[in-house]
């Protein structure tokens, strides 16, 4: 069974310190052998203005320093999650599932698949309105591609941590996301690739944008027919 908890919007600490709680517990009930306890918990929310740091990460993808962040009401965290730099703000749809890899799906997964499957998550929830998104090899996320004269363009940030088939960290999804604040960033390291949001892609072409509680019902959906939960 896959909990899903909702913590609305939360301070990117606090939830950096709830995520390690599950995780660490998790860790510690896997280890025991305790099966029939739940094997997982899908953590849904939205943070205030916040930049953070991958572990393999270059602090240059940085392009201001930590007072004009500051300024502008964001935070900055070094953490330790896979990827580069990335921007988490409001409008936004987070997602940091805990999960027991080697339970998931009935015969557990790899971490490539993993990721895989989580990228397909966010793919087939963007394709309810519309949006068809893909991968790019050696590039984790969901992407759009070249069109219109704007560049190949990301939506949905990937990266995680694995210890001992414990997952956490996850995805951020732009749905309603005030894209200047990617400007301040390299973002996940590209300087080469743009970034869109549901909105920004939906502009113009007469469909309503979803709201975020809309899109996070949608996810959840197929979240659990990809991951076997309930």
């Amino acid at each position: 069974m896959i909990e899903v908890r909702d913590e609305g919007v939360i301070d990117y600490g606090a939830a950096w310190e709830r995520q390690r709680g599950l995780f660490d517990g998790l860790l510690e009930r896997v280890a025991a052998g305790a099966a029939d306890e739940a094997r997982g918990v899908l953590m849904l929310c939205e943070h205030p203005h916040v930049y953070t740091l991958g572990k393999s990460g270059r602090e240059n993808n940085l392009l201001v320093s930590e007072a004009f962040l500051r300024s502008i009401g964001a935070t900055y965290y070094r953490i330790d999650r896979g990827g580069d730099i990335t921007y988490h703000g409001y409008g936004q749809l987070v997602g940091y599932p805990i999960l027991d890899l080697s339970s998931v799906g009935g015969r557990g997964l790899g971490l490539r698949e993993y990721i895989d499957r989580l990228e397909e998550s966010v793919i087939a929830t963007i394709a309810e309105w519309g949006i068809e998104g893909y991968r790019v090899p050696h590039a984790t996320g969901v992407w759009l591609p070249a069109a219109g004269g704007r560049p190949e363009r990301k939506i949905c940030a990937i990266g995680v941590r694995a210890s001992r088939y414990v997952t956490m960290h996850g995805f951020a999804l732009n749905v309603t996301t005030d894209l200047k604040y990617f400007d301040y960033i390299h973002p996940c390291g590209f300087r080469d690739k743009g970034v869109t949001s549901l909105a920004a892609e939906l502009a113009g072409t007469g469909s309503p944008v979803p709201t975020l509680a809309e899109v996070k019902r949608v996810y959840v959906g197929h979240f659990m027919r990809l991951f076997g939960g309930s």
